[in-house]
């Protein structure tokens, strides 16, 4: 199916246009853009109700754009039905935000939200996202910094999907998404207009497949990393870490394994199910066309799980020796890989691990999310820098860190001016309370 020709308007900018003030708002800006580090974390979203799992984009205009799914009564929309996918905008690099608004209103859930801002116009905004009991793909399109969208089905499905991950690059726009055991990727040569969906894991181990990131190189060569598990059998048995590659636009594919993990760790105290804090694998390429790859991963069934970097500069052919960037000790839970990737070297990651625990009680682990950047591909990295920080009011943030993430993944982004922007959800545990949380930086 194609774009629909009705047009969704999403409100006017509530941001003032006054001249003074937009003065005053670019001479903050460049002096924020000019302190290196990370401020204290800011809450974005709706006060009520619960967010969590954010995705995050820029563009080359100064915009930066988080969409999110809202559990909860929707300020303003009385047709929405939670999740209802809200979108967030920026017009000014994240120093100030407009206020979240429905995307789409729709009679079910909207599920596991993605946006990305294609690299070549560096403009326009493309959205996908599950609906219709999680068996439908869509995506949208916004050519005007996300005021109206028009959309599409990437796959009108019979069975629930899961996951649909995203990317961009030109007219070319591929979403891949899981059904059990079969991983798809649809893929559209007409900016998102028409698609064909491809079974990806034809020559793969056996497993439940769940997708974790995709890039799009400067070549048109579009990969994507995914993993795949035992879902009966999640406990005992190994996740393999796969990227998969297509030259010919997604209509064949090839798959390389990239490591494997140990089962993952059970986490019944925070009410998930086994495979929450499992292996997942976040990618990204950069203007040169190296890929870099950052997942995590465990060496004993149950045991915790560590984060590693690979990068390949053979098109995906061969990976560099998986490395270990985190500095925690041993023994540390870690989860949720995230990267992205701007000029020639530069990569950046983040992700969340459990060194802090509650102040007097060890035995409580506190979580934070992290980050360190890398202006050479990854052969040496920054320091550390603690993304997350303590926050008032919420009984799930404590001096330490957060009690446990909330939501299956995060996102960061890279804005016009070259600063970095992260979105992450914390909450008391996987099911509720929760909400989501953003800085900006260097």
């Amino acid at each position: 199916m194609g774009f629909s020709t009705s047009r969704f308007e999403t409100g006017p900018r509530t941001v003032q246009k006054a001249a003074l003030c937009l003065v005053l708002v670019l001479t903050t800006v460049q002096a924020a853009l000019a302190v290196p580090g990370f401020p204290a974390q800011r809450r974005l979203g709706y006060r009520t109700g619960d967010q969590w799992e954010p995705a995050i984009a820029a563009d080359g205009r100064g915009h930066v754009y988080v969409l999110y799914p809202q559990y909860g009564a929707v300020p303003d929309c009385s047709s929405c039905t939670a999740p209802s996918v809200a979108l967030i905008v920026s017009s000014y690099n994240g120093l100030t935000w407009e206020p979240s608004k429905a995307l789409v209103p729709f009679s079910t859930g909207q599920f596991d939200p993605q946006i990305v801002v294609d690299p070549v116009d560096r403009q326009t905004v493309y959205a996908s996202w599950l609906q219709n009991n999680k068996r439908d793909i869509m995506v949208a399109r916004s050519l005007d910094f996300g005021h109206s969208w028009s959309f599409s089905l990437a796959e009108q499905g019979r069975e629930e999907a899961d996951r649909p991950v995203l990317t961009v690059r030109g007219a070319d726009v591929y979403v891949g998404f899981n059904h059990e055991e079969k991983f798809f990727v649809a893929a559209s040569h007409d900016a998102g207009q028409t698609f064909n969906p491809v079974q990806v894991n034809l020559n793969a181990s056996p497993g439940s497949s769940l997708a974790g990131g995709a890039t799009i190189d400067p070549a048109g060569t579009v990969y994507f990393g995914w993993t795949a598990y035992a879902r009966h059998e999640m406990a005992s048995r190994p996740v393999s870490v796969y990227v998969s590659r297509s030259s010919d636009g997604g209509r064949t594919w090839g798959n390389l394994l990239l490591d494997v993990s140990s089962a993952p760790p059970s986490c019944d105290a925070q009410s998930c199910q086994t495979g929450y804090l499992g292996a997942q694998i976040a990618l990204a390429s950069d203007a040169a066309g190296a890929l870099y790859a950052l997942w995590n991963a465990g060496g004993a069934n149950g045991g915790p799980e560590r984060v590693y970097f690979s990068s390949s500069t053979t098109g995906g052919a061969s990976w560099s020796e998986r490395t270990n960037v985190s500095n925690a000790v041993q023994g540390v839970e870690h989860a949720f890989p995230a990267i992205v990737a701007g000029a020639s070297g530069d990569v950046r990651i983040a992700w969340m691990d459990a060194r802090a625990s509650e102040l007097g009680h060890r035995n409580r682990p506190l979580w934070n999310t992290y980050y360190r950047n890398s202006t050479n591909g990854g052969a040496t990295w920054s320091a550390e820098s603690r993304l997350s920080s303590p926050a008032q009011g919420y009984d799930y943030i404590l001096l330490g860190g957060f009690r446990f993430p909330f939501g299956d993944y995060f996102g960061l982004a890279i804005d016009s001016d070259g600063a970095t922007h992260a979105v992450w959800g914390e909450g008391r545990d996987y099911k509720s309370p929760g909400s989501i949380w953003y800085t900006r930086g260097r």
